[in-house]
């Protein structure tokens, strides 16, 4: 994939999931955007933002050069294991075809590529990680229930389902949990995970309350117009265990003043950039206003004194 994310690299990681001998009895077919389908519950979302626009305009130009990796439904078509992104942009762009390898595949096999191919992904929100290592860890639970797969096909029985999926994320097993955790958690609070409103941490124990908790809490939040530290969220779970988990409860935790808010003032580098040349690094704009400061301070005592 090319830096600025256009989507017109001849290789594909899907690759990886073919031995070399399907390789080579394989052939890519070209199949009607019509006729192919989204992957059932497909944990990642695919967006109309820069990247997908810069996407339109490489596929507009080049074509969609890495094939897409697709399997027969039974109902007719093809279910896209992995490509999401490429036929959408395709269909935006006004192609008609897609370059596609079918394969056929079992439903945990198929869940299983499809989450390893897009965790390829540079830029992948929170509830999108989480979903996928969901979907995969009970796919491989699946597959090591079975009898009809040999014994490469079947996690090692000394290697928990869930070390395999933090393994082949370069994860640690408590992370990948950790995500896991989020898919508890109802869609709005979720969706603020996602626009880092709420920081990961907290997130994770707010995902141990009730349902009727978390609508709680998203209304103290609102009402506050405050996002939880670690410490309130930690905090507010134990009352969730203890069972004292109200509005009022979680308002009083969510209004209180927080002490680093209280000892430091901010100010975002965008705001103060209009006020100095460009060349000037954050170091010298602190230096610069401090002395400005210094000259303000000074003339103020001097109006005192008079």
């Amino acid at each position: 994939m090319s830096k600025n994310g256009a989507n017109i690299s001849l290789t594909s990681y899907d690759d990886i999931f073919s031995t070399e001998e399907s390789r080579q009895t394989e052939q890519i077919q070209q199949i009607p955007i019509a006729d192919l389908h989204p992957f059932k519950d497909h944990p990642f979302k695919v967006l109309d933002d820069e990247a997908m626009q810069r996407t339109v305009e490489s596929v507009a130009q080049f074509g969609v050069l890495a094939p897409l990796i697709v399997r027969p439904r039974e109902e007719g078509g093809y279910e896209i294991i992995s490509g999401h992104r490429r036929q959408h942009a395709a269909e935006l762009a006004g192609l008609k075809t897609l370059p596609v390898i079918v394969r056929n595949m079992d439903d945990d096999q198929a869940v299983i590529q499809m989450v390893d191919s897009n965790l390829q992904r540079e830029s992948i929100l929170p509830s999108e990680r989480a979903f996928a290592y969901k979907m995969k860890l009970e796919a491989i639970k699946k597959q090591g229930a079975r009898s009809d797969l040999t014994s490469g096909q079947i996690v090692q029985k000394s290697k928990l389902s869930i070390e395999k999926v933090a393994e082949d994320a370069g994860e640690g097993y408590k992370t990948v949990q950790r995500f896991i955790r989020l898919t508890n958690l109802i869609p709005e609070l979720l969706e603020l995970v996602d626009q880092k409103k709420i920081s990961f941490n907290p997130a994770v124990e707010l995902s141990y309350l009730t349902v009727s908790e978390q609508r709680d809490f998203f209304e103290a939040m609102q009402d506050t117009q405050n996002a939880p530290s670690l410490s309130q969220a930690q905090r507010i779970k134990k009352l969730s265990q203890a069972g004292k988990c109200s509005y009022e409860a979680i308002f009083d935790i969510m209004g209180e003043e927080k002490k680093a808010e209280m000892d430091r003032v901010t100010i975002k580098n965008d705001v103060l950039k209009k006020y100095f040349p460009k060349s000037y690094t954050p170091r010298q704009m602190e230096e610069t206003i401090l002395k400005l400061l210094e000259q303000w301070q000074k003339k103020r005592q001097r109006g005192q004194e008079r």
